[in-house]
């Protein structure tokens, strides 16, 4: 799918040297323009939506349920204590090993899975988190644009193809893009001012202080970056649009002299989510049992978390024993804890044992029927023992309540096809492209779905969501 890049956007991204993912690669939508003045929050919202989507068809993005439910209570815990207003916000995690996050206008918060790897404890993720929050609730991308009247269209544009740079780029290619795309970014002012910058630490520290988390947490992971900056080539995409200097630091710090340490104890939960990413990120799995085994042999920053990890790598490489043998001394501390019974489902589908996979996921969502990981091993479960009706009836309710969610659209287009439910594939293909900003086949989907329905109802629903679409692809300016 190639967009139309507008001559605004080919001052500001065409020059740039070519890399893994270069800006010539950039699927770059118009946002439009801001000849009506600044941007309201309704219109945030739209734009924030269409920068969402583009994101997804450009950049890899992890369905993994128990990295998004842990993100998803983190940010909300702290934007409780946050000055954001809106506090319904949309979560894109992208897989990649850097350390990177970002927000985006329209309550967006990015984070790339690398960021479990550079954090050492959760009050050092919580801190990049409560940053982006305050980016959010001060609205300094709205702010900015404010000062710069008619600059959405190389705003937004550019704001899309750094973060999708910053997602792709690797090795030296990668830098000199990232950087050529840094030089057009501050060209379009797309970088925050350090105003904004300032005011994102002040108020971050503030959020993270009333959540109950370390102040110095967030100068740690400032040191944390600078450290990594100086023994790489490749400085973190976290420092390229959110640069740190030894002063902002040293600034930080001096911040969170002003209240007492909270060293309390860190989180295991955060502990256990990194083993995940780490076994996810892993070479392979059998690459992972090892890594696991000496930590577990030798010095680790979680016992359990290293167990976990074991455990994990071994249902991953489908040895259903030895993953029950790793992980059974966590599962006779603690079976209360949620990620450990989601653990002990996902042995027993190892095992390919459907049927008490099933059993207990029906147990924990008649407790917790909104428990997304549940939800989602339940539709998995189901469609992988063979009841793809069931799994699809499932699925048609769910997506009800998570209808911005491409991965249990995609499941969903999935089972259909299984059940023979064509017309069904057509309407849950159409959803899932809508999700992932790949318009011309939404498109196509709901065509070849009215051709295939007599009911005037169904064909007046589908009618008016093509029209929709249609309308999504103009504004995109295909």
């Amino acid at each position: 799918m190639k967009r139309k890049i507008t001559g605004a956007l080919l001052s500001l991204t065409l020059a740039l040297p070519l890399a893994p993912a270069t800006a010539n690669d950039l699927n770059l939508p118009d946002f439009g323009d801001t000849s009506s003045g600044i941007v309201s929050f309704q219109e945030e919202q739209r734009l924030g939506e269409l920068f969402m989507r583009s994101y997804r068809s450009q950049v890899p993005t992890s369905s993994d349920p128990l990295l998004i439910s842990y993100l998803e209570t983190l940010i909300g815990r702290l934007a409780q204590y946050s000055e954001l207003r809106n506090r319904n916000f949309h979560l894109i995690v992208a897989e990649n090993p850097t350390m990177n996050a970002f927000a985006a206008p329209g309550n967006i918060i990015g984070v790339h899975t690398g960021l479990f790897l550079y954090s050492q404890n959760e009050a050092q993720m919580a801190s990049v988190m409560t940053h982006e929050l305050a980016h959010l609730s001060q609205r300094h991308y709205a702010r900015r644009l404010e000062q710069q009247r008619n600059m959405t269209l190389p705003f937004y544009t550019a704001l899309l193809a750094s973060l999708v740079l910053a997602a792709s780029g690797s090795g030296d290619g990668g830098m000199a893009a990232i950087a050529a795309t840094q030089v057009a970014a501050a060209d379009a002012q797309l970088r925050f001012s350090r105003q904004n910058e300032q005011e994102a630490d002040r108020l971050g520290i503030e959020t993270l202080i009333q959540a109950g988390y370390d102040p110095y947490a967030a100068a740690d992971m400032f040191e944390q970056m600078l450290r990594a900056s100086r023994y790489s080539r490749r400085p973190p995409d976290f420092l390229l649009t959110h640069p740190v200097t030894e002063s902002r630091v040293a600034d930080a710090r001096a911040r969170a002299m002003r209240y007492p340490r909270n060293l309390r104890e860190d989180s295991l939960e955060f502990h256990l989510m990194r083993a995940r990413v780490r076994v996810l990120q892993a070479e392979s799995p059998q690459r992972a049992v090892q890594q696991f085994t000496g930590e577990l042999e030798g010095d680790s920053l979680s016992d359990d978390a290293s167990r976990y990890g074991l455990a994990l790598a071994y249902a991953q490489a489908g040895n259903a024993s030895k993953a029950r043998e790793a992980f059974a001394p966590l599962w006779k501390k603690d079976n209360s804890r949620l990620t450990y019974q989601v653990m002990d489902v996902d042995i027993d589908i190892a095992a390919k044992d459907y049927d008490t996979a099933l059993q207990k996921l029906q147990s924990g969502l008649r407790k917790l029927p909104s428990y997304y990981p549940f939800v989602v091993r339940y539709a998995e479960a189901l469609m992988d023992s063979g009841r793809y009706q069931s799994c699809a009836d499932y699925l048609s309710q769910v997506v009800r309540e998570r209808d911005d969610d491409p991965y249990l659209w995609y499941l969903l287009a999935e089972v259909e096809g299984l059940a023979g439910d064509v017309l069904g594939v057509h309407e849950a293909r159409a959803e899932y492209f809508i999700q992932v900003g790949i318009y011309d086949k939404a498109i196509i989907q709901l065509r070849n779905a009215l051709k295939l329905t007599n009911d005037n109802y169904k064909t007046a629903l589908l009618t008016e969501r093509l029209r929709y679409v249609e309308k999504l692809r103009a504004d995109l300016n295909y």
